[in-house]
């Protein structure tokens, strides 16, 4: 009888009750994550297709008929269905069809780089800060960097100044030392956590052969490391010269390359805009190329001597275009520039004479200098961003599209990044969003990790207004009042058309520019409390001559001074008596008609 008995299931109990006991782990739903992450289908297209759906568009007939039109119909659903999976046969072949995007800064980002493992990723932005990410430590619900560095801001100084990042670049032989070059004449080496190692010198201005400087005399532009060597970096500045630092020896000045202007009144000076340091065709020396202002692109032996080039066009571009994507293929053979004058041209270092190919593309240069262009590891793509914020992926043979994708709409796309052991492509845009493209087949690691992880679930910690970033350097005896400042915090994240204020150092009245440190007074005695007036007349000397007349004060004491003297009274005993003589009333009048006459 007892085996008849069929309890039914409750689903609200059994919902309610827990399935265990003892810490619980959470798990992820990795396939629905990802498939969240994956890029919405929009307007992705090559060159082939665009003149393919020409042709359908214009072999269409016009004929009157049911049956003609549903024919016409089906043809071009036909047509449709097969540039869909043309298109998705090509996405598959980038890593472009799923995303992860980055909100960490509050302007455009400039320049990116990430080690070459691939987990920690470094920013630079023109909010004059320099944020680190750790792949490692983000999950889908906490994408945000764990730590964020101005390069420019010093604590010993009151008056601190802050200045837009232009260049951050991973050592690739060594992954601990970063290089961070910043709107001024000294380029920093921070290290992996945000630590500063070393710094450049500054040169004299004063001199006028670049020769006998020290170091840059104005603004750095960029900066790249040696490919094979992990003590050398170069910088390019605005001096119109290139500087080669050894890094083991505290970024001590090793060479100096100026580079004379031959334009029509330059002086013989003008400006460094790009640079790029490459593996040789064979293996034996490196190639040294650089970009001026002046539209020339010059070349020399990564071993030097560089007195003088091994190759220069003076008419690389178009002059006073600013030329800010420069790069090197990973074989050293061919080099690609992205000029100001709307051209990406294609050069030969065995041939530097001409172009190899030229294509039109916009440019981006005369708002942000620092636009980019890049080789894919393997030097068979070429990707570079567009003014209204599409992903280009070029051919170099021809400089002609493989592939367009939008992935920022009407918000210009400025540094790329093609990693080759994690095989996405990071964009850094002016809307101040970092863009991490992957395929979850294709790629490995970085951003498939982070989506395949469990969200963190919230906590108030993750909210920065309500915490405290202690890199930005708060003393140990400050006192921090909970929720003292929050809404000027909030106002300075929301407005982000301002420029943001530096958090450290002090103004000139002495507040600190944190605002979330409370401004202590200075301590005196007579701010500690406000005693009655019993209590400073009995305890604090000389308070009652704060209402006295001073001239009567003194008056005060004239009488005890005539008897008492206290500075002659050593001969008050011996001193004698002063005695007049007596004048009588004749020598008055004699003395009286004598300075009459005097005065007549």
């Amino acid at each position: 009888m007892d085996d008849d008995i069929v309890v039914e299931e409750d689903d609200a109990l059994k919902a309610f009750l827990p399935n265990g006991f003892g810490k619980q782990e959470a798990k992820a739903n990795k396939t629905l994550q990802i498939e969240r992450s994956k890029r919405p289908r929009q307007e992705q297209h090559t060159l082939g297709n665009n003149q393919r759906d020409e042709q359908a568009g214009n072999g269409l007939s016009e004929a009157g008929g049911n049956d003609d039109d549903v024919h016409d119909e089906e043809d071009e659903d036909d047509d449709d269905d097969d540039d869909d999976d043309k298109d998705s046969d090509e996405e598959d072949e980038y890593p472009v069809s799923h995303e992860l995007v980055l909100k960490t800064h509050e302007r455009s980002i400039t320049s990116m780089t990430l080690d070459a493992s691939g987990s920690r990723l470094i920013t630079g932005s023109t909010d004059c800060t320099v944020k680190f990410h750790d792949f490692a430590s983000m999950t889908p619900t906490t994408l945000r960097a764990f730590k964020s560095v101005d390069p420019t801001a010093s604590k010993t100084s009151a008056s601190s100044e802050t200045h837009p990042v232009h260049h951050v670049q991973f050592n690739p032989v060594s992954p601990s030392t970063v290089l961070v070059i910043s709107a001024i004449p000294q380029a920093k080496l921070l290290s992996r956590d945000g630590e500063p190692i070393a710094e450049s010198v500054k040169g004299d201005m004063y001199l006028r052969d670049m020769h006998n400087t020290k170091g840059h005399i104005s603004e750095i532009t960029t900066g790249t490391w040696h490919p094979t060597d992990r003590d050398l970096c170069v910088t390019a500045g605005t001096d119109s010269t290139l500087r080669i630092w050894d890094c083991s020896v505290r970024m001590a000045q090793r060479d100096v390359i100026v580079h004379k202007s031959k334009a029509a009144g330059s002086a013989g000076r003008t400006r460094m805009t790009a640079v790029a340091w490459g593996a040789s065709p064979q293996g034996n020396s490196s190639n040294l190329v650089a970009a001026a202002l002046d539209g020339s692109l010059v070349m020399w032996s990564g071993n030097g001597p560089y007195t003088r080039p091994s190759a220069e066009i003076r008419d690389a571009h178009q002059r006073d275009a600013w030329t800010g994507g420069l790069d090197i293929s990973s074989d050293g053979r061919t080099v690609v520039t992205r000029g100001g004058d709307d051209t990406i041209k294609l050069w030969d270092t065995r041939k530097f004479k001409s172009p190899i190919s030229t294509a039109s593309h916009p440019s981006t240069t005369s708002q942000y200098p620092t636009s980019s262009i890049n080789f894919s590891p393997t030097s068979t793509s070429i990707i570079t961003g567009s003014p209204t914020g599409s992903l280009h992926i070029l051919n170099p043979a021809t400089l002609k599209p493989d592939l367009i994708t939008p992935i920022t709409p009407n918000s210009p796309l400025i540094s790329l990044l093609w990693h080759p052991k994690l095989n996405q492509i990071l964009t850094g845009s002016a809307n101040a969003e970092t863009h991490v493209l992957y395929n979850p087949t294709l790629s490995t690691r970085g951003a498939a990790t982070v989506m395949s992880r469990a969200p963190k679930r919230r906590h108030i910690d993750d909210d920065p207004n309500v915490t405290t970033d202690l890199s930005q350097g708060l003393s140990a005896d400050a006192i921090i009042a909970p929720n003292g400042n929050l809404s000027s915090v909030r106002n300075n994240n929301n407005n982000n058309s301002e420029r943001p204020k530096p958090l450290t150092g002090l103004t000139a009245s002495g507040r600190s520019r944190d605002p979330r440190r409370p401004h202590i007074p200075i301590t005196t005695p007579f701010a500690k409390s406000q005693p009655d007036a019993k209590h400073v007349r009995d305890n604090i000397p000389l308070s009652s001559m704060r209402d006295e007349d001073p001239r009567e004060a003194l008056l005060k004491y004239a009488e005890k001074a005539e008897k008492e003297p206290m500075f002659t009274g050593a001969w008050k005993k011996t001193q004698p008596k002063t005695i007049y003589a007596d004048v009588s009333d004749g020598e008055e009048e004699e003395g009286r008609e004598r300075k009459r006459v005097k005065e007549g």
